[in-house]
């Protein structure tokens, strides 16, 4: 393998929101990743994660069981991944704040997706939280506690009477939260960094940055997914979080679940795009700029979302990204590895959807979500578009939904039902 790339750590995210695996299939995948040039994982748990006493509630349906947390960092652990958990702890709290117990917390009533920093209570439940990943994940060296996309902070009313005074800011509000999330993981789980997604620290101040203590206290996320990454101005942002006092700081990418909330099929093209960008942005700084480089693979935009690509259907996607990242490029010479490694005779990344076998895990998956993109799609708004006045007639009003109905495709089996059977840990089709 080569030593090209300018990325030490390469970890790829499973967002387990909707579609979590089953661990069978995660020990299929886990050597394929290793092979690829992954070195770490990042998880996401969400409600999948066996919380217990008062946060019992927090868990899914068929979350996974104890004894499952710790056979999948056994077997990450066999493929030389290196685990880094993820706990939303400011926004993207949906699958907390939706339940009537925690209700109260939320900084707008009406909206479950932000955290109220004020409540004392707040703090308390993502420290409860907090300790509760880190018991089951004792040798990590890293946290990510989120805080990404905090949307209405500072609209509840006890945030609005706060802002009326002259020192307080929007700015201010957030990076108290931060730092006080953060400075519970340093002071009672030692040897453990926390990240934060860097979103919501762009636009703050520089001064101010630095004056509030956080650079000392985390390593900041940079994401972009974009295939038209603004080189320059991620070199900018760099500089900027260094002269504010980050000491190390991390890249993030996707390979899937970043074009589209009902997306099918990741378009390759696109994800090799970004991650070629995003070396130009780490090959133009100092050595060891970026600690890291993170591939997300988001499964749904957020708690209540509809899925988009499944996890099999973007390892394609996730075979290019991570071998251009190792070789520096997607050349002729990667192109082909990754169709060994994945068993396809040609690798299709200008289409968004291409036909073909494969016998990497899940491909019966991939080629089945395939057939439907290719197919089935394009009969169903064909069927919608010329027969509206029949579908009325059938039951179905113009404008109605199909997709509660999963299509059927090799001997009667649909592609959900495929999935939830076979390697999803939810046992009933989405």
């Amino acid at each position: 393998m080569s030593s090209s790339t300018p990325f030490k750590m390469r970890l790829v995210h499973l967002d387990l929101k909707g579609a979590p695996p089953k661990v069978s299939y995660l020990s299929e995948v886990f050597p394929l990743f290793h092979a690829l040039g992954a070195n770490g994982l990042l998880i996401e748990y969400e409600d999948m994660f066996p919380y217990e006493g008062h946060l019992k509630l927090l868990r899914a349906k068929h979350a996974y069981s104890p004894s499952e947390v710790t056979e999948i960092l056994r077997l990450a652990r066999l493929s030389e991944l290196e685990v880094v958990p993820l706990v939303q702890t400011f926004g993207h709290m949906e699958f907390v704040l939706k339940h009537a117990v925690f209700a109260h917390l939320r900084e707008v009533a009406h909206f479950p997706n932000t955290l109220n920093p004020h409540e004392a209570e707040s703090l308390t439940l993502v420290q409860a939280m907090i300790d509760q990943i880190l018991e089951l994940h004792r040798d990590v060296r890293w946290l990510h506690i989120g805080c990404d996309e905090v949307y209405y902070l500072g609209e509840g009313e006890t945030s609005k009477q706060w802002l009326q005074q002259e020192q307080n800011s929007h700015a201010k509000l957030c990076l108290t939260h931060m730092q006080a999330v953060a400075s519970h993981v340093l002071t009672q789980h030692p040897g453990v960094t926390p990240l934060v997604w860097d979103d919501m620290l762009r636009d703050i101040p520089q001064e101010q940055l630095k004056a509030s203590g956080v650079p000392q206290l985390v390593e900041p996320v940079l994401w972009d997914y974009g295939a038209d990454l603004d080189v320059h101005g991620k070199i900018f942002l760099i500089g900027k979080y260094q002269e504010c006092g980050f000491q190390r700081m991390w890249a993030a990418s996707a390979f899937k679940g970043a074009t589209g909330a009902s997306q099918s099929l990741p378009p390759v093209e696109h994800h090799i795009r970004n991650h070629e960008l995003w070396l130009q942005v780490a090959g133009s700084g100092p050595v060891d700029t970026l600690q890291g480089i993170i591939l997300t693979g988001w499964q749904r935009y957020d708690h209540f979302s509809v899925l988009c690509e499944l996890l099999p259907v973007g390892i394609p996607s996730l075979a290019a990204c991570l071998q251009s990242l190792v070789h520096g490029g997607f050349a002729e010479d990667v192109r082909l590895r990754v169709e060994r490694f994945l068993g396809v005779s040609s690798l299709e990344i200008t289409d968004t959807v291409s036909e073909g076998a494969g016998s990497f895990p899940g491909s019966d998956i991939h080629a089945l979500v395939t057939q439907i993109s290719l197919h089935l799609r394009s009969s169903v708004d064909t069927l919608l578009e010329r027969n509206r006045f029949p579908l009325r007639l059938s039951g179905f009003a113009p404008g109605m939904s199909l997709a509660g109905s999963a299509p059927t495709i090799a001997g009667g089996s649909s592609f959900t039902q495929l999935w939830s059977s076979t390697y999803s840990r939810r046992h009933s089709a989405f």
